[in-house]
């Protein structure tokens, strides 16, 4: 695979990551389904930091576009294009950093049985506490787990875009690339350098 089919892979799979996280954190606003704790104010701080949206979602979504732009045919496809490609996801790192260390804070406290009055502290109900804790400890282990897959997601990128930036995109007509032929070829099993 050439490193402009890699970038595309890569965007794609950005995309779609970053759609998981700006969700799950939206969703986290509104623990139970209900409004009545966003209205009030009483929705933790690691929610309020908005990891998934910022970090995991937009400081990722980003890069990605870009990302996506180095993988197509045009001004962006070529070595100069790889070469920021590397800046873009070095930002990517970055949000997916930032998600992670969030995500993991305040799924520690979530899972903290004296922190749940740090969640709803008007509520004196442990049943209904429990299910809360569970609610949120399933949405920041999603943000854990996407967090994580952008993080090697982008420093993929960063490793690609150096080769991109020193080899190439492949897109070029012309490009050598080297062809294994069979048993029966009599240069077998020497590679022969030969154009596309």
């Amino acid at each position: 695979m050439c490193t402009a089919s890699c970038s595309r892979c890569i965007a794609i799979s950005l995309y779609l990551l970053a759609f998981i996280s700006i969700v799950c954190n939206i969703i986290l606003f509104f623990p139970g389904w209900s409004v009545q704790y966003a209205m009030n104010g009483e929705i933790m701080k690691e929610v309020k930091l908005m990891g998934g949206l910022i970090g995991g979602g937009l400081m990722v979504l980003c890069p990605a576009l870009f990302i996506h732009l180095t993988g197509k045919h045009g001004c962006c496809g070529n070595r100069c294009g790889m070469c920021v490609s590397i800046l873009f996801a070095l930002l990517g790192v970055a949000g997916a950093l930032y998600s992670f260390v969030v995500a993991l804070w305040g799924l520690l406290l979530c899972k903290a049985k004296h922190e749940y009055s740090h969640y709803l502290s008007v509520m004196t109900d442990t049943d209904w506490c429990t299910k809360m804790k569970h609610f949120n400890t399933a949405l920041f282990s999603i943000l854990l787990v996407t967090s994580v897959l952008e993080f090697l997601l982008c420093v993929t990128q960063m490793i690609n875009g150096l080769f991109g930036c020193i080899c190439g995109t492949c897109k070029n007509t012309g490009i050598l690339s080297w062809h294994i032929y069979s048993a029966n070829s009599p240069t077998f099993p020497f590679p022969l350098l030969s154009s596309k």
